[in-house]
């Protein structure tokens, strides 16, 4: 059984959303004696340190890893290979990597190709939780608990290694799950990737219009429900899409050729159909989320 993690220093590389909450979360639990923050502005980084998510915010690598049992990887995962080539070099022989990015198999070959040697001591993962909000002012400490974590490590990656990001992510409060890193991809194009890729299309599509004020103005809240998540980071959601563009260029087919259905539904007049369609989605998501709800429970 994995043990619960005890931590000397983690390192955060991209103290924002989840990186954030990811280290706000281990200090309430006791789990961390000390945070040290990797960021791109020093500004971002003194902003985390006034709210108190990390200990101290560093410039130099090496500095920031000489102590460090943990590095989280918590950017943008376009950053991966750039992040790892500067952290590498600084790792000490012991030391776990692991990351939170949305998609495994780009972020597993970049980490293969750079840590090398230190390969096995690399744990993908994935917390199942976030926000449209960004950056240090949006991280909390229970944006994990009750929620889903997947970690699709690989046959040479090290047992201790995966118990100890395992252990980390349970004293956030998150429910471990594994999963290979291919049927991850395939699984997230189509429940997180394509609905994002989907709300930023229809909200460009609309203030593209010549009336777009006009078509605002009258937007409400199914409107606001549909496109909460345009609000999302674009950086972060170009890097996801590029990065897993072959699972959400099916995704987003399988998704048009449903479009089409109903196009020539709509052009026919099939009111039936239409009715059946609407009827068998809404049974499937009231199933969806009485799931939820019944482990929300436990």
């Amino acid at each position: 059984m994995p043990v619960e993690p005890n931590i000397d220093t983690l390192v955060v590389a991209g103290v924002g959303l989840i990186g954030g909450s990811f280290a706000l979360a281990l200090k309430q639990a006791g789990a961390v004696r000390r945070v040290v923050g990797l960021g791109r502005t020093r500004a971002s980084l003194e902003r985390a340190a006034a709210l108190g998510v990390i200990d101290e915010a560093a410039d130099d690598p090496a500095h920031a890893l000489a102590h460090a049992d943990l590095v989280m990887l918590a950017m943008p995962v376009g950053q991966t290979v750039a992040v790892l080539e500067r952290i590498a070099p600084h790792l000490r022989a012991d030391a776990v990597v692991t990351d939170a990015g949305s998609t495994k198999r780009d972020v597993i070959d970049a980490a293969r190709a750079v840590l090398k040697g230190a390969f096995p001591r690399f744990v993908p993962g994935h917390p199942i939780a976030g926000a449209e909000s960004s950056g240090a002012d949006a991280a909390r400490a229970d944006l994990f608990r009750g929620r889903k974590t997947v970690l699709t490590p690989l046959a040479v990656t090290d047992a201790r290694a995966v118990a100890r990001v395992a252990g980390a992510w349970r004293a956030c409060g998150a429910d471990v799950r594994e999963m290979p890193a291919e049927e991850h991809d395939a699984v997230f194009a189509a429940v997180s990737h394509l609905p994002h890729l989907l709300a930023f299309a229809l909200v460009h599509e609309l203030a593209e219009q010549p009336n777009a004020a006009t078509l605002f103005d009258y937007a409400a809240g199914g409107f606001r429900d549909f496109t909460r998540i345009a609000s999302s980071h674009p950086e972060m959601w170009r890097d996801i899409c590029l990065a897993n563009r072959e699972c959400v260029g099916e995704a987003l087919a399988r998704y048009r050729s449903e479009l089409d259905r109903l196009q020539r539904l709509l052009a026919a007049g099939d009111a039936e159909a239409i009715e059946r369609t609407f009827a068998e989605a809404r049974a499937a998501r009231n199933a969806w989320l009485a799931r939820i709800e019944s482990g929300e429970r436990k």
